[in-house]
């Protein structure tokens, strides 16, 4: 039995062997356009892989980063209420790079984000805490609905508690720039 497996094993590879060897004899195909073809199909398999990689990053950033728009604002609003002043700044950060036009900052103010910020300013111990809320208030101030806020609920007050930065510049100047804001649209600004 085993004799005759042997045989049969040795025809079929002696078949296949001579087989391959006749048709690579008589082929018309050489082998540099079996590079071409491999080097096609391997560009094609790279342009596939890239946008699977793609379609995932845009799939897994769209579930697990949904921190864009008002939600972002909202956290950044809620990170005003918090008592560490590194967060609180963090916070203000946030704000005054959202309120880049006047339907953010219309948003922000209807978040709570100006009263927070007032909050934030009069109560705060250091000079980085208050030139993080002066900034945002002045990004804020760039809307007349949002300084008629801002002046309602007592802005001018608080603004002009805060002490003087002896170590910052930009604090004095956001404080200027505010008060010119409001002294600009004409609301009470007492001497």
């Amino acid at each position: 039995m085993r004799a005759l497996a042997a045989q049969f094993s040795n025809y079929l590879c002696r078949r296949k062997v001579g087989v391959n060897l006749r048709s690579r004899n008589f082929s018309s195909y050489n082998s540099k356009d079996e590079l071409t073809i491999e080097e096609e199909a391997e560009r094609k398999v790279g342009w596939l892989l890239k946008t699977i990689f793609f379609v995932t990053a845009g799939v897994a950033g769209y579930h697990f980063f949904p921190y864009m728009g008002e939600n972002l604002m909202q956290q950044s609003v809620s990170l005003l209420r918090v008592k560490d002043p590194l967060f609180k700044r963090m916070g203000a950060s946030r704000l005054a790079r959202f309120a880049v036009d006047d339907e953010r900052r219309k948003k922000i103010v209807e978040m709570g984000g100006a009263q927070e910020l007032l909050n934030m300013l009069s109560t705060a111990k250091d000079d980085r805490t208050r030139k993080e809320a002066l900034h945002a208030l002045d990004a804020l101030s760039q809307s007349d609905e949002a300084l008629a806020s801002l002046h309602h609920a007592g802005a001018i007050s608080v603004i002009r508690s805060a002490p003087n930065s002896l170590e910052d510049a930009e604090v004095e100047g956001f404080k200027l720039s505010l008060m010119k804001r409001f002294q600009d649209l004409r609301y009470d600004v007492p001497s």
